[in-house]
């Protein structure tokens, strides 16, 4: 039987690191949500559903720490509407959009986040259930191997045009809202792309987008030490042009690459 759902302003979050989801939770009330719940793994979440009234909207976090959070739905049903919050590169996201449901990338813009919610509040106004496919929505996250993704990067110098193999791109970088690549032979070269069109394009088994400034190459970095709030200091082999610092929210999925 389908728990009755509350109040539509009423949402709960589910997201297993619990600074991240403290942050969402305060961000959600700001912007006149009522936070009922934060959830913090999949057991811990069906627990919750199986007990509890289920709110009008649900901020889901994809991975974790006991595994998919799709393994709710297996377990419990739930006809709250559905926002994703996740780390993936951003191609795999078109997934929700076959399904009508909206998204949020880490780390959370709250403009963003605003959209998503004046989002929520029209579809809401329409239907009162969902129904997504998991198990296409899994099938476009993890088919990485199908994607094609960027042998080469073009670049102008002057009237000519250079190819640069991305095996020797050490990383890609923003400055003074211009977009640069940093190769292995200590060059830096100015691109047409920004950060979040290059992690489309770029193999996510080899480069890893570590803050809103840096996408870096897992094979150039030289060294990883712990940084300050939980982050991480990263050099790399030739790069030394500013400090590469892994935000909070990235980290785990930064470690987990590693």
């Amino acid at each position: 039987m389908n728990q009755r759902i509350e109040n539509s302003l009423k949402c709960v979050v589910v997201e297993d690191e619990k600074p991240a989801a403290r942050r969402l939770g305060r961000l959600l009330e700001k912007n006149g949500l009522e936070v009922t719940q934060l959830l913090h793994s999949v057991q811990e979440a069906v627990s919750w559903f199986r007990d509890n009234s289920h709110p009008g909207l649900i901020f889901l976090d994809i991975q974790l720490s006991d595994g998919l959070s799709f393994d709710i739905f297996k377990k419990v049903e739930i006809n709250s509407f559905i926002i994703f919050t996740t780390a993936y590169d951003a191609y795999a996201l078109q997934a929700f959009k076959l399904n009508s449901i909206d998204y949020l990338l880490k780390p959370i813009d709250e403009v963003e986040l605003i959209a998503a919610i004046q989002k929520y509040k029209a579809q809401q106004t329409k239907s009162q259930s969902i129904s997504i496919d998991f198990e296409t929505v899994k099938r476009m996250l993890f088919s990485q191997s199908e994607v094609n993704y960027k042998q080469r990067i073009s670049v102008k110098i002057g009237p000519q045009i250079k190819l640069i193999s991305v095996d020797s791109i050490e990383c890609f970088y923003t400055q003074d809202k211009a977009t640069y690549l940093f190769t292995d032979e200590g060059r830096q070269y100015l691109i047409d792309e920004t950060l979040e069109e290059m992690e489309t394009l770029l193999d996510p088994k080899h480069f890893s987008r570590v803050s809103r400034q840096f996408i870096v190459h897992i094979n150039a970095i030289k060294n990883i030490v712990v940084y300050s709030n939980s982050r991480l200091l990263v050099s790399l082999q030739h790069f030394d042009e500013t400090d590469i610092i892994v935000s909070r929210e990235r980290v785990k999925g930064f470690k987990a690459l590693l």
